[in-house]
């Protein structure tokens, strides 16, 4: 079936579905593929639970006299190929969003300043890869005015195959760090991953909002059109900002070009989200929602992701920032924690994933910093911590310290929480 004989079925059933256990009536299932799993042996039962159609790749799996299965090549590129069209169909703007840290919180942001004016939709949580950003798009419908869209990655090539997909007209890179290296195979692999947004933009006459104090940035930022954000307070600036206090909410200033200063106390923990709040006030900007309709959305915006969360317990005050971590954002976590003006502190930092040869050095460097601070109680979660050499107590994994917590719970301290997702700290905060 060719994509625009799919694409007249989906606009009668414009709902996709990837799990035959959520089968709204009337939707398409794509029986998608798994290390685990082939949705193939699902089809069946996802017409039973209510689908109009399952789009199929292996012919056995079809019933030839139904005629609700729709037989195809290959069920991922055919969803990937029908987001595509669709986009193409509705010409909606769109805003790509990648980044090694804050992607995910910055995209929050510039939706969140763009609704004060434009209906907007933007990736839900973080379904930012090959499966996520395709149904995504499919949920664009002709009132939406502007799109939102986060891509990740951690091989080469993906944000290429994403950027293929989406079609942006305009990007952002919030930054490149250390991240996904066993992946990436280098620092300069995440760089130039990151930059096939920018490859694209250059491609397709794009344009680019960019942190303009980020060298790795700018030095792969050539021939494109650049709307700049940063604190170097230079008139060239769309936006630009300096952080007035972080005691632990930031509190920051900013001001378009050599205009009045505003002033914004925020909801989110750590003075390096003045970057990702700096990204959303340029966007907003270039897009002419005006300064005090930015004003209201940045001082708005409450975090719900376990990204850069305050959370007050009747023993202690936790930020949580339990998603994720690599080297560049716990770095800057506990550089923003250790000049919180708050006593007593503690720590409870869970492995870094993914980053090969490099993890027993980038563990050892956290360990070390953390000697340097004032930062007396800590607790490190996992095997690669547990490879460094410190005193500090060590858990194999995130039930070590439940069962610690449950016989002597901390009382009275700030603490963070910052590890991968996989060490699973975000259940701590309920027992703290």
């Amino acid at each position: 079936m060719e994509i625009s004989e799919l694409y007249n079925i989906f606009k009668e059933h414009p709902t996709v579905t990837t799990d035959s256990r959520d089968c709204p009536e009337g939707s398409l299932f794509f029986a998608l593929k798994g290390e685990s799993f082939n949705g193939n042996a699902f089809a069946e039962k996802a017409l039973e639970q209510g689908c109009a159609y399952a789009i199929i790749d292996e012919k056995e799996f079809a019933n030839p006299d139904d005629n609700r299965y729709i037989l195809t090549d290959d069920c991922l590129k055919t969803l990937q190929d029908l987001a595509n069209y669709h986009r193409k169909q509705l010409g909606t703007t769109i805003i790509g969003v990648t980044g090694t840290n804050g992607k995910t919180t910055t995209k929050e942001l510039i939706s969140t300043v763009l609704s004060e004016k434009y209906n907007v939709l933007y990736t839900q949580g973080n379904f930012n890869n090959h499966i996520g950003v395709p149904k995504t798009l499919l949920r664009l419908k002709k009132e939406h005015e502007i799109a939102v869209i986060e891509m990740g990655a951690n091989h080469p090539g993906e944000i290429k195959t994403l950027v293929n997909i989406v079609e942006p007209n305009y990007g952002i890179i919030t930054n490149v760090g250390k991240a996904h290296l066993a992946g990436f195979g280098s620092f300069e692999g995440v760089i130039r991953t990151k930059g096939e947004l920018y490859d694209y933009l250059r491609e397709h006459e794009g344009k680019v909002f960019i942190h303009n104090e980020n060298e790795h940035l700018k030095g792969i930022s050539h021939d494109l059109s650049l709307i700049k954000y940063g604190t170097s307070d230079t008139e060239d600036l769309c936006a630009n900002g300096k952080v007035v206090s972080c005691t632990p909410f930031l509190n920051f200033k900013w001001r378009h070009g050599a205009e009045e200063w505003h002033e914004v106390n925020t909801h989110l923990i750590g003075n390096y989200n003045i970057y990702n709040m700096l990204a959303a006030a340029c966007i907003g900007l270039y897009f002419g929602v005006s300064q005090e309709q930015i004003d209201h959305a940045l001082s708005n915006y409450i975090p719900s992701n376990n990204r850069s969360e305050l959370s007050i317990t009747e023993h202690n005050k936790l930020i949580i920032d339990a998603y994720n971590a690599n080297p560049t954002s716990m770095n800057a976590a506990l550089v923003n924690f250790r000049d919180i003006e708050a006593s007593p502190k503690m720590a409870i930092l869970g492995d870094m994933k993914e980053l090969g040869e490099v993890s027993n050095e980038e563990h050892q460097k956290i360990v070390d910093f953390l000697k340097t601070t004032d930062i007396k109680d800590v607790w490190l979660v996992g095997d690669e911590f547990g490879k460094t050499d410190c005193d500090y107590p060590k858990f194999k994994n995130v039930d070590e310290v439940k069962e610690k917590i449950g016989k002597n719970r901390p009382e009275g301290y700030y603490i963070l929480i910052k590890g991968s997702n996989s060490t699973k700290l975000f259940q701590l905060p309920e027992l703290l």
